[in-house]
């Protein structure tokens, strides 16, 4: 597995090996031991799978106890996917890193527990998966401004995004509950 560093500390971009031929591909998406050689040494507790049309921003979510980090991954479509650090000890806090991960490149993305995380769909669906290291706890989600001018993300949009009610409304950084 090929890791690609970020500009967010400990978010990695993660390129598997794939072996492909005429049938199909067939690629290794987690293995313990692989991912602990790497620094990563996780325990997945949930798994889960969205389904976002075109134009559609989700986040950025994070979780403020039980903080989670994600392994995130696309099996249909193409995403814009973003970290932003969080961590007020890291030498990182308040960056943002971002990735395309699509079907096509298969390309992953690790999200640290402590880094508020989020999406916009490229193409004209997207099926993404991520496995999270703690449960969900909605009394604990919070939500980042996903067009704080503090944080300048460049998201690549085309247009006004599709967002849920709590995402119009996220704390920009300045005001947001962040980690030690």
């Amino acid at each position: 597995m090929q890791v690609i560093q970020t500009t967010v500390q400990d978010a990695l971009i993660l390129e598997p090996r794939v072996f492909g031929d005429a049938r199909g591909f067939f690629m290794e998406s987690w293995n313990r031991r692989g991912f602990a050689a790497l620094g990563l040494d996780v325990d997945f507790v949930q798994d889960n799978h969205s389904r976002s049309q075109q134009g559609v921003l989700r986040g950025l979510h994070y979780q403020i106890k039980q903080p989670q980090g994600k392994l995130v991954r696309v099996v249909s479509g193409a995403v814009y996917d973003v970290a932003v650090d969080l961590r007020r000890s890291s030498p990182t806090f308040g960056r943002w890193a971002g990735v395309v991960l699509s079907a096509e490149n298969q390309r992953m993305f690790w999200v640290p527990p402590g880094c508020a995380h989020g999406f916009l769909t490229l193409s004209e669906s997207a099926d993404f998966l991520y496995k999270a290291t703690d449960y969900y706890a909605p009394e604990h989600e919070r939500t980042l401004l996903w067009n704080d001018p503090a944080l300048a993300i460049d998201w690549p949009l085309t247009g006004a995004p599709l967002l849920a009610a709590k995402d119009a409304v996220g704390t920009p950084l300045q005001g947001a509950e962040t980690y030690p």
